[in-house]
Order: C-alpha cells, then sequence, then structure tokens
C-alpha cells in the first residue's frame, strides 16, 4: 500500500497538561503502523486563561478559583497526570509554588515557527518549560530561549514578539476556532475531515486512523 499522506490539526495550549499526552497518545498510534502514514502537523492557538495577568496566578489556586478543585483533588490529578505521562516518556513535575501563565505571545511564537517547519519542537519544548522545569511561557527571554534551542533565531523571536507581528494573526485564528464551536483542547482534526477531542486512549486513535486507511482503500 502507498503511504497515506496525514495531515494533523492540533488546537491546543502549551499549559494544558492533556495536550500534550493527547500528542504523545497520537503518535504512539501513528507509530504502530510503521511507515503507512506521512505526517504532516499543524499546531492551531487555544488560550485556556486568556484573561491571565503578566505575573501569573499560582496553579494551585488557579485550578480552585476556576474549577472548584480542591488541595486533595489536585494532589490527585497531579500524580495521576504524572503517571500518564511518565507511560509516555514525558515528565511532569509539579510542585506547589508552580504558576499558571498567559500564553499569547507563546502562540505567536508558534505561529512564527510554523514557516521554518519547527512547530512541534517548539510545541513540545513550551510543553517541557512549563511541566518540567516551571518556566514563565508568557517570559520573551523564556521565549527567545526555546526559540533558539529548536534551531531557530533567537534575535527574530524576540523581535516578533516585541513587535507583536502576529498577535492580530493569532487572534483572528482564535475567534475562528472559536466561533467552529471548540471550547476545549485538545482536537485533533485528521486530514480535516475528522475531529477527535480530548487526550484519547492510544487504541481510539488507531481506530480513526484504521479508518483513514479503510477509506483509502476502499477509494
Amino acid at each position: 500500500m502507498d503511504t497515506l499522506p496525514l495531515r494533523i490539526d492540533i488546537v491546543s495550549d502549551v499549559v494544558c497538561p492533556w495536550c500534550v499526552i493527547g500528542y504523545l497518545r497520537l503518535q504512539r498510534a501513528i507509530a504502530s503502523f510503521g511507515d503507512q502514514f506521512a505526517t504532516e502537523v499543524h499546531w492551531l492557538p487555544f488560550e485556556l486563561n486568556p484573561q491571565m495577568p503578566a505575573s501569573g496566578e499560582n496553579l494551585r489556586e488557579h485550578l480552585a478559583r476556576k474549577y472548584g478543585t480542591t488541595p486533595q483533588e489536585s494532589i490527585q490529578a497531579r500524580q495521576r497526570l504524572t503517571d500518564l505521562g511518565a507511560d509516555l516518556g514525558f515528565e511532569f513535575s509539579y510542585r506547589d509554588d508552580m504558576c499558571m501563565y498567559n500564553t499569547f505571545r507563546a502562540h505567536q511564537l508558534l505561529h512564527w515557527a510554523a514557516a521554518y517547519d519547527r512547530q512541534t519542537d517548539l510545541s513540545l519544548r513550551l510543553f517541557r518549560d512549563f511541566f518540567q522545569h516551571q518556566k514563565n511561557v508568557d517570559d520573551i527571554s523564556v521565549l527567545t530561549e526555546a526559540a533558539a534551542a529548536v534551531g531557530l533565531n533567537a534575535r527574530e523571536a524576540g523581535e516578533i514578539l516585541d513587535n507583536q507581528t502576529y498577535a492580530g494573526t493569532v487572534r483572528e485564528l482564535e475567534q475562528q476556532i472559536s466561533s467552529q464551536g471548540v471550547h476545549s483542547v485538545p482536537l485533533f482534526i485528521l486530514n480535516r475531515q475528522y475531529g477527535i477531542g480530548g487526550a484519547q486512549e492510544v487504541e481510539t486513535f488507531r481506530r480513526e486512523l484504521q479508518t483513514l486507511i479503510d477509506e483509502a482503500g476502499a477509494g
């Protein structure tokens, strides 16, 4: 069978633990098919906390205020995410002083990185910066350092953030996504046809991928 083109559009936020878990589960599902897919990944912006102040907010306090999460529920959720991440080779290192941050600048940087085919590398770097190293992913120095770490030009990255070069474009994309009824992440869209919401199990992703193969064979 010929290699099947697979475009994956991922609506995601770099401070969303389920986004990285879902991405890694999808990658594991794709890998189980060997070389049957030629993948092309695009990351689309979604801000979990668009009103977050520049100083950020303590993560545990933020979750309690936003979702009514109790301290015990927070401990249990963190342990669950840590275990799930470990199974996928991703480390969650939660701390009591960990903060939630705004991600509008991060999405601008990710939009810029697409032209250099570095979106996925940068997304994974920012996931690690936030969840493993508790870095402020709204800070321009953190973002330019992340850009340099994945082979992008740090000075150019700083300039596009300072100048808000892609602010309007990212805001427009966010509004388009919201107008299509997307109010939570992650969302994985396969070949612009099949939408899969949430960090589904690997087998769920496998079934959707098998559907694509079956339909290509029938065609």
